[in-house]
């Protein structure tokens, strides 16, 4: 006898998923303010790069990044969150734009891809693809950074990993460039996220 699949609203790979929640409100990864490593990234790095960043929630990242003369993308599949993202990003409503990370074509390839609470978000079935399509959309030697989630808690989201999964699925695109403990984690990730940079490899 099989398993009655999950009405639209209760399954993270859709869109209904977050638009429920954005609705409603309940957001709670949501920390409301542009988190201090990727202030510090931002500020060693000056300059005009080419940056996406996928399932961009809220958006505070990508107004930061465009307030810093970043070419941002701000992408989400989910409507509601696309609404709050735009509303937050003020003048930089522009970048935000409405798609599927899996399928969208951006016309070329970035220099930066920054992750929070995006593959977390994410069925772990999922990852691999997703792996192979954050190495697809950057430039050789690009960089992947950001917040990468870690728990062994079977059930999501957020669905947590290990360093050493995490390594397995990012090592064959990436070199570990950076990795250390974030300072100013909301409780709900606190001590079980670090701060990690991974260079894109060349062919």
């Amino acid at each position: 006898m099989s398993t009655p699949a999950k009405p639209p609203w209760q399954n993270p790979s859709l869109p209904d998923f977050w638009d429920h929640r954005f609705r409603g409100g309940v957001t709670p990864w949501d920390a409301g303010r542009v988190p201090d490593d990727l202030r510090a990234f931002v500020r060693s790095n000056p300059g005009t790069l080419r940056t996406l960043v996928p399932g961009c929630g809220s958006g505070r990242e990508v107004r930061h990044l465009a307030e810093k003369g970043w070419e941002v993308t701000g992408l989400d599949f989910s409507p509601e969150a696309i609404a709050a993202a735009r509303a937050n990003a003020g003048p930089y409503a522009d970048r935000i734009v409405l798609g599927d990370f899996f399928a969208f074509d951006p016309g070329a390839p970035y220099e930066v891809i920054y992750e929070r609470t995006f593959l977390c978000a994410m069925p772990r079935r999922r990852w691999p693809e997703c792996a192979a399509r954050l190495a697809a959309l950057l430039v050789p030697g690009g960089r992947l950074v950001g917040y990468f989630y870690f728990s062994d808690e079977p059930k999501g989201p957020p669905f947590g990993t290990s360093p050493e999964a995490l390594h397995e699925l990012l090592a064959p695109h990436f070199a570990l460039e950076e990795d250390r403990e974030v300072g100013d984690s909301i409780p709900m990730f606190r001590g079980r996220e670090r701060w990690q940079v991974w260079r894109r490899r060349r062919p």
